[in-house]
């Protein structure tokens, strides 16, 4: 009987404990994204709202070319934007974690995050100088005569949206890349090398795979918020570099068709979601491949 009132005390006090969390959840994740869902059923007239249960939002949305060919665009752009990041990203964080004395490795970290210092509507604006037709990029090839007139396909398109986001992910690349890494036994490594393996195929066969629980966070990290951004596409891109999250964005404010718009982040979500579990799914296939 004591044993059975301990066990109902652990559970109230565990109870007590994740209630907060739990309602905090539902109020600001669950209920919105509930919201959304039940808004893309809908359709509005302007300022007129039906509530009555219909399919037409989707049924638009396979229909108009428009939005599959920026939902292409999209899942293309953030695709790159994670290969390149992460790609980046991994060297960084193998020279801080191998070749950096234990006591500096603070610094570089502390280095890394100064970018979060600053607005990012700030960093985004600061690419459009480096990038713009007379910015810092052109104005230093122009001086070195290395061109003859500044490029024009660095700044409002696709490109100047990849660098724009590949930088302003690194370090949520980085970090958890890091963190893994510090994690892996350097004694394997130094077994590995006994055994008569060399420093790269030590690299291969136990480095990479003992980090790849980092690189899989790494990229689902820069890939899933990269979909839903709107401000740098919609500053960097010009006309021919929208994304998706940007007709979101106009279908909410200014076109005032929430239910389409709420489709749309719907259908969006569900593309994220699909691709990132194949994702893991294949990262893990190949690691119980590697064992």
């Amino acid at each position: 009987m004591a044993k059975f009132a301990t066990l109902t005390q652990d559970q109230t006090r565990s109870i007590k404990l994740l209630g907060l969390p739990l309602v905090y959840a539902l109020l600001l994740l669950a209920v919105p994204l509930g919201a959304i869902v039940l808004f893309s059923f809908w359709t509005q007239d302007f300022m007129t709202v039906d509530t009555t249960f219909t399919t037409a939002n989707y049924r638009e949305i396979y229909d108009s070319p428009i939005y599959g060919l920026l939902l292409q665009r999209s899942l293309m752009v953030s695709g790159i934007v994670t290969a390149v990041t992460v790609l980046l990203a991994y060297p960084v964080a193998y020279f801080i974690s191998f070749h950096v004395h234990p006591s500096k490795k603070s610094i570089w970290l502390f280095l890394i995050t100064i970018p979060f210092w600053t607005s990012y509507l700030i960093r985004v604006f600061l690419w459009k100088v480096i990038l713009g037709y007379n910015g810092v990029i052109n104005s230093g090839l122009l001086q070195l005569g290395i061109i003859d007139e500044p490029l024009t396909f660095i700044l409002y398109n696709v490109n100047a949206v990849i660098i724009t986001l590949a930088h302003a992910f690194a370090p949520f690349a980085i970090l958890p890349i890091f963190v893994v890494l510090e994690k892996i036994d350097r004694s394997l490594l130094e077994a590995s090398q006994d055994l008569g393996e060399s420093k790269f195929s030590t690299f291969l066969r136990v480095t990479l795979p003992l980090s790849m629980p980092g690189v899989v966070g790494a990229v689902l990290i820069v890939f899933i918020p990269t979909i839903g951004d709107y401000v740098t596409p919609e500053l960097m891109g010009g006309a021919g570099g929208k994304l998706i999250a940007n007709m979101i964005q106009t279908q909410f404010l200014q076109l005032n068709n929430a239910p389409l718009g709420a489709a749309l982040a719907i259908v969006a979500m569900l593309c994220v979601t699909a691709i990132s579990l194949i994702f893991v799914f294949l990262n893990r296939k190949y690691l119980r491949g590697r064992t």
